[in-house]
């Protein structure tokens, strides 16, 4: 068994955070996606649509989408129970992961393709979108901040998946000149405890 991951991108970040947490190794095999190595027959073999990270498995099969694989960690080591327990807590972790992904990661990423010096010479950018989505994802923060007053964590008071697909998307976000404001002070408390997690190092 083993993850081919890309230590700078988020979502292969995602599936190693997650895994830290559960307190599981697993070995990893770095893929350059900036050579396009995932773009290269032989790996696109293992996920037709090139992306990163994929879980092979001892016999073989192949696993990918980070949520994918970690979902299928967490039914192999349940404990601690990162996608929730019970229905409505499941349901709750759920929604907050989706609701990321969704209102805050895809603006990110429409932010990193069409503004980013280093996506330039692999996408047609269209500045004004990229200027648009860092609008969308400031007016998320605002969103995020009201949400996280007087919670410990974003689906409650148990740490879980969806806190680290937000701590992963707004580092990410940095990186691409966004950042949290000083004024969003439930936003930046909930940010400094999870990054203070020995997971975060991931």
């Amino acid at each position: 068994m083993k993850i081919y991951d890309y230590k700078l991108a988020p979502n292969p970040r995602r599936v190693r955070v997650f895994l830290a947490e559960k307190g599981i190794s697993v070995p990893f095999e770095e893929v350059d996606i900036f050579k396009g190595i995932n773009r290269q027959p032989e790996f696109l073999k293992k996920n037709s649509l090139g992306g990163i990270p994929v879980l092979e498995l001892d016999d073989g099969r192949h696993i990918a989408e980070s949520v994918a694989i970690c979902r299928y960690f967490e039914l192999l080591h349940p404990e601690p129970a990162l996608f929730g327990k019970g229905a409505f807590e499941q349901a709750t972790v759920e929604m907050w992961n989706r609701r990321i992904e969704l209102a805050v990661l895809v603006p990110v990423g429409l932010v990193w393709g069409h503004s980013h010096e280093l996506t330039r010479a692999r996408i047609k950018q269209i500045p004004e979108m990229g200027e648009q989505s860092r609008k969308v994802v400031e007016q998320r923060y605002q969103w995020l901040d009201r949400e996280l007053e007087g919670k410990q964590f974003l689906a409650g008071d148990k740490y879980s998946i969806a806190d680290i697909t937000a701590m992963v998307v707004i580092d990410f976000a940095k990186f691409n000149n966004i950042s949290i404001q000083p004024e969003q002070k439930n936003l930046t408390r909930w940010h400094q405890a999870v990054s203070s997690r020995p997971s975060a190092a991931a």
